[in-house]
C-alpha cells in the first residue's frame, strides 16, 4: 500500500505511529519517495511511540481530536487489517458518514479474508433490523491493495466537508 500510495503521488495520513502495520505503511511511502502526516495525541507521543520520520508530525491534545485531524486531512480512507483501534476508526469514520457529516469514499481492504467476520457483522446487523440495508453502501470492500486506487478513483468526489460541519 505504502509502495502503491507513493508511486502515485498520494500522500498519506496516519495516526502518526512507528509501530504496527501502519508504521511499516508509513515506511514504505517514505521509502519510496512519497510524503506522510502522522497525527498522534500527546500522551502517545509522550510515550515515545511517534513516527520521527514524518514528513510532518502533527501532536493533538487527545484521541478525539487525533480522529477528527485525520479525517479532515484525508480524502479518502483504506482501511487495512488491524487491532481494536483500527475497529474503533473504521466505526467512527462509517457512522460520520452515515450521519452525512462526510461522503468521502472508505475502502475495507480485505487481505486474506480478514474484514469477512466484520462483514458479515455489519450483515448479521442488517438481518435483524439494526442497521439499514442501504448503509452497506457506506465502503467498498476490496480483497488487495492495488484494488484501492481504482476504487476510489472510480467514485464522485467528495462534496461534504467535516470542516463546514465542526469546525
Amino acid at each position: 500500500m505504502g509502495e502503491i500510495l507513493a508511486k502515485e503521488g498520494i500522500r498519506l495520513v496516519f495516526g502518526g505511529g512507528r509501530v504496527g502495520l501502519m508504521g511499516l505503511v508509513a515506511d514504505a511511502v517514505l521509502d519510496n519517495g512519497g510524503e506522510v502526516i502522522g497525527v498522534i495525541p500527546k500522551f502517545l507521543e509522550q510515550w515515545e511511540v511517534g513516527h520521527s520520520g514524518c514528513t510532518e508530525l502533527i501532536v493533538t491534545d487527545n484521541m478525539h481530536d487525533r480522529k477528527l485531524k485525520m479525517a479532515t486531512l484525508s480524502d479518502a480512507f483504506a482501511i487495512l487489517p488491524g487491532g481494536l483501534g483500527t475497529l474503533d476508526e473504521t466505526f467512527e469514520i462509517l457512522t460520520w458518514k452515515q450521519l452525512e457529516l462526510h461522503d468521502k469514499p472508505v475502502v475495507i481492504v480485505d487481505i486474506g479474508g480478514y474484514w469477512k467476520p466484520l462483514t458479515a457483522l455489519i450483515d448479521a446487523q442488517i438481518s435483524e433490523n439494526y442497521v439499514r440495508a442501504e448503509h452497506r453502501s457506506l465502503y467498498t470492500v476490496v480483497s488487495t491493495a492495488a484494488e484501492v486506487l481504482p476504487i476510489i478513483r472510480s467514485m464522485p468526489p467528495a462534496r461534504l466537508s467535516l470542516e463546514s460541519k465542526w469546525l
